[in-house]
């Protein structure tokens, strides 16, 4: 099968951040290859996955609601992603998705119970699993805004916290400082 238009062009991606900005801008002016972008992201062992996933994050700041009509398949595959390179730019867009649910206004996003469990559910697994520090302060900062809205999470995060605190590096001890102080 012959490469698509968008797999051409994530060929070329890096990971400079001009260059990303780029191929992201491509396909802001290209909403038609949106989809097949999440769905890259969501496919381990294509080669370009990881590029798709940092063009992700990049259309989710300025287009986020793009993600709307994804948002099931999106949700329910967070769990399949295990390279370092697409957890973080993904955790990020989990991270966004989660502060415009609860923001409530005519322009967010609305997630369903069971996208919410999702994303729960990855979130703890990426804070408690062999993951780098930036994935694991996302999802730290992600818990933290989901627990203000089921009351279990909090304690669960405060223990996660206190507990691994000793073990990380000066990155996670800034965030996981910042959340606890919040969560006392």
């Amino acid at each position: 099968m012959m490469p698509s238009e968008l797999q051409k062009n994530l060929d070329y991606v890096n990971a400079y951040r001009e260059n990303r900005l780029k191929a992201a801008q491509n396909i802001l002016e290209n909403p038609s290859l949106f989809s097949e972008l999440v769905s890259i992201c969501f496919s381990p062992t294509d080669k370009n996955n990881h590029k798709a996933c940092w063009i992700l994050e990049f259309v989710s700041y300025e287009e986020l609601l793009w993600l709307q009509p994804h948002l099931d398949f999106f949700c329910s595959n967070l769990k399949i992603l295990n390279d370092e390179s697409s957890l973080r730019p993904i955790a990020k867009v989990v991270q966004l998705l989660i502060k415009s649910h609860y923001k409530k206004d005519e322009n967010c996003i609305s997630l369903s119970e069971n996208n919410l469990q999702d994303i729960i559910e990855v979130s703890f697994d990426w804070l408690i699993n062999d993951i780098k520090v930036a994935t694991k302060a996302y999802s730290i900062r992600t818990l933290y805004v989901l627990g203000n809205h089921y009351d279990w999470i909090h304690p669960e995060l405060q223990m996660i916290l206190n507990k691994d605190y000793g073990d990380h590096s000066a990155a996670y001890k800034a965030v996981a400082k910042e959340v606890l102080k919040k969560l006392k």
